[in-house]
């Protein structure tokens, strides 16, 4: 029984450990690692203890080196003991690198469900009709009764109660003559006066 336990304590510690990255980032690497080949290959040194078959790729204009590792147990223990340590008088930090699962190396397109709300629409979703424009509703006995309304009269369209007010037209009285008068001198007043560009005088050369 015992046996058993153990032997699935193991395996259950595999699968965990085959669930983790088996690559590290390390961020913010000093420039001469970059550019200098003695303290790229120092750099290499460091994680080639953990695992000689380590691969490196460089990234000099994010200043970021992703360590990969033939296995997941090389990569945390690379994690565990240099991480927050110093290189080349600057603290070194590794993160583990994200695994990223890819079905397929082409982009699918999106889903149906929502695509008719792309503008414009690619095709209409599954039992759509367009709707038609309601009959607009015109009331003759309201438009008869203002147009019989003369100047300052009014005309009650509901009769208010207790709870609602009511609704009364009132018909303003005829100033239109007044009102183009102060229309016009508003315009007056608000149209800026265009400033003529004054020409220069003529001055004739003289041609020896």
């Amino acid at each position: 029984m015992q046996q058993s336990e153990s032997g699935g304590g193991a395996a259950t510690a595999e699968v965990q450990l085959n669930d983790q990255p088996n690559a590290l980032i390390a961020c913010k690497v000093p420039e001469e690692v970059f550019n200098e080949q003695q303290l790229k290959e120092q750099f290499e040194a460091l994680f080639r203890e953990f695992d000689p078959s380590t691969s490196f790729q460089f990234f000099k204009s994010f200043r970021r080196v992703r360590i990969n590792f033939t296995n997941a147990l090389a990569a945390a223990e690379a994690r565990v003991k240099l991480h927050k340590s110093d290189f080349n008088g600057k603290e070194m930090r590794l993160y583990f690198a994200q695994v990223v699962h890819i079905g397929s190396p082409h982009l699918e397109p999106p889903k149906p469900e929502k695509q008719f709300l792309i503008s414009p629409p690619a095709s209409p979703p599954v039992g759509w009709a367009q709707l038609q424009d309601a009959m607009q509703v015109v009331n003759y006995d309201l438009l008869c009764a203002v147009t019989k309304l003369g100047p300052g009269e009014q005309y009650e369209l509901h009769t208010g109660t207790t709870n609602t007010p009511s609704v009364i037209v009132h018909v303003c009285e005829d100033d239109s003559s007044d009102g183009e008068d102060e229309t016009a001198e508003c315009s007056k007043r608000m149209r800026p006066k265009i400033i003529h560009t004054r020409r220069p005088d003529y001055v004739p050369s003289v041609n020896q």
